[in-house]
């Protein structure tokens, strides 16, 4: 027969760990080369870091180097979160008392409990004022072990349950639709420009069947801006953005769902089609998908963000460099709408915030999210129709 023996402090690590997963939804931190430490992380909490560290510090120069081994992995979670100000709460369970506290940079210490089990520290208590009411504390050894072990059990199963929600294959077909309404824009711009129409469409044609120009919109013919999307200039412009389409639109239509992804590309589209028209001149018409895809990137950015540390370095190695290749092109290459594309990355991002990533997204961000989009149209508008 094995007894089971917790001492006191690992009894506080087991509180603290169940307060901050349970109630103020942390996340573990896998980190290498560390001992008897615990790492914790959320963006949106008090501090974005939480930091348990039972190790005995007993004089001034071990206190030191925990904060420079603190701050080197601090700046590591900072490249990979791509985050600005990773303020991190340090709490140290094992400090020797004679010890001079100083917080270094964003690292604030925090030695916390009194001997009643109870947070004293100003720093805690002003960032978490419902600790002491939330803490396990009638429950000691196995109890507290089984209690904080079901507790946290029943959350994570939560969130994987909205993982699966999000990241699990779904039927797509939206995607399939507006590539078909793109397909037979282009035949029907063939038909009326003839077969040169798949090497170069004449403008003529293409403004006649629905292109963006500044002209037509102050004319009101405001459909322009959705037409605009269905059209291109040739079979190569149809190709390059229907497979475009497909990479990124399969997975903005898997991630945010259907209706959300109809909402992204054509408000994206039309926002696009707002810059475009205010940037690219008077005598000139634009026409392709390529600002409602830019949209679906800018979705897909704001996502990838969200879910930075499930799906490591992707963001950073795969969505930005493509975000940044094919605005350089743009910039690079005669004939590309670079307004368009900008335009739509913008709103895109906008949306996504206005929309929200479930499970992941604040309600504040949605309200910013919103405000930020209708500033971004009334900006458009202005500068069509009234500037």
């Amino acid at each position: 027969m094995s007894i089971v023996v917790m001492d006191k402090r690992e009894e506080l690590i087991m509180r603290l760990v169940h307060y901050f997963i349970t109630e103020e939804n942390y996340n573990p931190i896998i980190v290498n080369g560390v001992k008897d430490e615990i790492w914790l992380e959320n963006s949106a909490g008090p501090y974005y870091i939480v930091r348990i560290n039972s190790n005995n510090i007993f004089n001034q120069e071990q206190l030191d180097y925990d904060h420079y081994k603190t701050e080197n992995i601090v700046k590591q979670i900072k490249k990979k979160t791509f985050s600005f100000n990773v303020n991190t709460l340090n709490i140290l369970l094992d400090l020797n008392e004679n010890i001079r506290l100083e917080s270094v940079k964003h690292i604030v210490d925090a030695p916390i409990f009194d001997d009643n089990n109870n947070i004293t520290n100003e720093n805690i208590l002003e960032a978490f004022p419902n600790i002491n009411e939330k803490l396990l504390k009638d429950s000691k050894g196995i109890d507290l072990m089984i209690n904080v072990t079901k507790d946290i059990n029943e959350k994570t199963e939560k969130e994987n349950r909205q993982y699966e929600k999000t990241f699990s294959p779904k039927k797509v077909y939206i995607t399939q639709v507006i590539a078909l309404l793109c397909a037979i824009g282009f035949i029907i711009t063939t038909l009326v420009g003839g077969l040169s129409s798949l090497y170069d469409v004449d403008t003529i044609v293409l403004a006649r069947l629905g292109a963006n120009n500044i002209q037509f919109l102050r004319h009101y013919e405001v459909w322009r801006l959705v037409s605009y999307m269905f059209l291109h200039g040739s079979l190569l412009h149809l190709l390059i953005n229907m497979y475009s389409l497909y990479i990124i639109g399969t997975q903005i239509e898997n991630y945010y769902g259907k209706v959300k992804y109809l909402i992204i590309y054509l408000v994206s589209g039309i926002c696009g089609g707002l810059l475009s028209a205010i940037g690219i001149g008077e005598n000139v018409v634009s026409v392709g998908a390529s600002g409602a895809i830019f949209g679906l990137l800018g979705a897909l950015a704001y996502f990838g963000y969200h879910y930075r540390l499930y799906l490591g370095d992707v963001l950073k190695n795969q969505i930005i460099p493509v975000i940044a290749i094919n605005l350089l092109i743009g910039v690079l290459v005669q004939g590309v709408d670079n307004f368009c594309h900008v335009g739509g990355l913008i709103s895109g991002i906008f949306l996504a915030m206005a929309l929200g990533v479930d499970g992941k997204t604040k309600k504040s961000d949605r309200i910013n999210g919103f405000i930020c989009l209708l500033l971004f149209i009334m900006f458009g508008v202005y500068m069509i129709y009234f500037r």
